[in-house]
């Protein structure tokens, strides 16, 4: 039998190994259809397994097969060489699975001092737990032997140390000093010659160790985050991990993250690469990651995060997480992160059903929230309403948005509109906007659709220039535009009221002023621009009169001629008659003395604007027959 000093290494043939020692192999070892021919004296002086195989077979050349071995061939070769007393480099890229393999073939002390099994260990514990490169090197080596790792507890040594690591200063742990420049380390330590000084940079950047934790694989990735999370580390700080994370492994995220890239950094002795990740998963494995937290950037992080999960088609329950969160956050998102395109079958170019459930989801999470709120509080002052005000106002903005879809139906856009209290809403012109585009995209509706939607709007919170831009609003009902004309002159009278209100307070004598009177001065500027709308009344009121001015006097013309013809019925003479039965209605005159007329005086300020708003914005302004 040769012995192991003689043995100057190994050659293959074929798919097959020797040993160069000179004599025939009285044992080999199958490693995935890989045969080994070695010896038996050196691989029974150091693998326990091996050793029982032998003591267990009587034959004196036999074959053993190894099912599932960690790292496959490559690694049983370097477990064979150390056998052999030949060289081992240990790294961090290797020690994980040459620890396995030294596990599986028992390589303990027992059957050797300084087996393979206690030099990786020590090997491990000395170089890789104590330098943050190594530690990340070597966790994503073992995911071909995780399971075997996780019972030697390498994985969680390996994890524990890294989040110790980012607790503390990198420099102190072997960091390569030179891999961010040579007056810093990534901790902030300044550097002297390649030593730490110790001595602190003040602008510290805590998210340092977020690119290297990207090359981690999904379920390493979220053991990591447990562990940091269990250490204490701030949960924003984790956040940013997780996001760095999300965006690196889904590039659909980038396009709703605008103004969101971080710099990526270049290793040029850390050349790691990007782990094999499943898109599904990591969804929804970042959904169970990421904490209970508010912000603009983070909603609509969450939000793109539900496009690219309605994309792949994760499990539903992901998803309602998803929503939810969405939900309870309502208040800062933006318009243009939730327009979130329809992926499925459906016809429409929105996705209408999520945005409605994540309204529900946001309707009960405030309901919650005011459980505990005193029921003294005004609701309009409650520090409730103004989420809800908020949300409002980006609902009305998205059903705009989504109005002009030919294929949205009236009942969607119905329900988006009712999803939210009536309060939530203190003027109603964002909605009569979003229903006005509406009915202009979908000029095919029927009266009663309209109205139907029309109810939805409460035409007490419309604005004066939305009740103007209403009652003549020709693609609204009937029924709506009288509706609307009628709180119209509320508004106008009342408006007229405060002004006037306003002006008696301004020239009476100084003095402390009301709290509520501060509001109506404050709207000073308004109440003049209805005085000037009331002027161009009057001037249409005034072409009005000289219309009817003309006539008249065609009218006493059209009298005399009737009065020649019709001398001989006294019954045919009066001028009412006549008129009626020409299809014409007699305008009463000042000067006119016959019994039957009404003696009509000047109008009044006020009855000449009600008159004149009214003959303005009168729908029946062609049926006026003589006109």
């Amino acid at each position: 039998m040769a012995p192991a000093g003689k043995v100057t290494g190994f050659h293959k043939e074929g798919s097959d190994w020797f040993c160069n020692a000179g004599l025939p192999s009285d044992i080999t070892v199958v490693v995935d259809d890989i045969k080994f021919h070695l010896h038996k004296f050196p691989l029974v002086s150091k693998c326990g397994k091996i050793a029982r195989i032998c003591e267990e077979s009587s034959e004196k050349a036999f074959i053993a097969a190894f099912e599932e071995f960690p790292g496959g061939p490559d690694t049983f070769l370097i477990a064979v060489k150390f056998c052999y007393g030949l060289r081992v480099e240990l790294t961090p890229r290797n020690i994980v699975i040459v620890y396995c393999a030294a596990d599986y073939l028992q390589m303990t002390d027992e059957y050797g001092e300084d087996n393979l099994l206690s030099k990786s260990e020590n090997f491990f514990h000395k170089n890789v737990l104590h330098n943050w490169k190594h530690c990340i090197l070597a966790l994503q080596s073992s995911n071909p032997v995780i399971a075997r790792a996780e019972k030697l507890q390498i994985i969680s040594k390996c994890l524990s140390a890294l989040s110790m690591m980012v607790c503390t200063d990198p420099g102190l742990f072997g960091w390569p000093m030179m891999m961010y420049g040579s007056l810093q380390s990534p901790g902030g330590s300044i550097l002297w010659n390649g030593i730490n000084t110790g001595a602190r940079i003040q602008s510290v950047e805590s998210d340092w160790w977020f690119e290297d934790i990207s090359y981690l694989s999904v379920g390493l990735f979220e053991r990591l985050i447990n562990t940091m999370e269990t250490r204490g580390i701030r949960p924003e700080i984790l956040v940013g991990a997780i996001m760095y994370y999300a965006r690196k492994y889904l590039p659909g995220l980038g396009r709703w993250q605008s103004g969101q890239s971080r710099k990526t950094r270049t290793f040029a002795s850390f050349s790691l690469t990007p782990a094999v990740v499943d898109q599904k998963v990591l969804i929804e494995t970042i959904e169970k990651l990421i904490p209970e937290k508010k912000g603009k950037s983070f909603c609509r992080f969450l939000l793109g995060l539900l496009r690219v999960a309605l994309i792949l088609g994760v499990n539903q329950m992901c998803k309602d997480s998803l929503e939810r969160r969405v939900g309870m956050q309502l208040e800062v998102a933006t318009l243009d992160s939730l327009l979130i395109p329809a992926y499925s079958d459906s016809d429409t170019l929105y996705n209408v059903d999520c945005v409605e459930r994540i309204i529900h989801h946001f309707m009960a999470s405030e309901s919650r929230i005011t459980l505990f709120s005193p029921s003294s509080l005004d609701p309009e002052t409650s520090p409730s309403s103004e989420p809800l005000r908020k949300v409002a106002k980006l609902i009305d903005n998205y059903i705009a948005e989504v109005a002009s879809d030919i294929h949205l139906k009236p009942r969607k856009i119905r329900s988006l509109a009712e999803a939210l209290p009536e309060s939530s809403r203190p003027l109603h012109d964002g909605l009569y906007r979003a229903l006005d585009i509406y009915f202009k995209a979908h000029p095919w509706l029927s009266e009663k659709e309209k109205e139907e939607l029309c109810n939805t709007i409460d035409y007490q919170k419309l604005s004066i220039d939305a009740c103007a831009h209403a009652s003549q609003n020709a693609r609204l009902p009937l029924r709506v535009a009288l509706q609307v004309l009628f709180f119209e002159q509320i508004q106008l009278r009342t408006a007229l009221a405060g002004c006037l209100h306003v002006m008696d307070t301004e020239s009476a004598p100084a003095g402390p002023i009301p709290s509520d009177m501060l509001g109506q001065i404050v709207q000073r500027d308004g109440w003049r621009t209805v005085v000037q709308v009331n002027q161009f009344l009057k001037v249409d009121m005034d072409n009005m009169r000289s219309r009817v001015g003309e006539l008249e006097e065609e009218f006493s013309k059209i009298k005399q001629d009737m009065k020649r013809v019709t001398k001989s019925h006294s019954s045919l003479s009066s001028p009412r008659l006549v008129a009626r039965k020409i299809g014409c209605k007699l305008v009463p005159r000042s000067s006119d003395a016959q019994p039957d007329t009404v003696d009509i005086t000047g109008p009044t300020p006020r009855a000449s604007v009600e008159q004149a708003h009214r003959s303005h914005h009168s729908r029946h302004w062609k049926s006026f027959s003589m006109f």
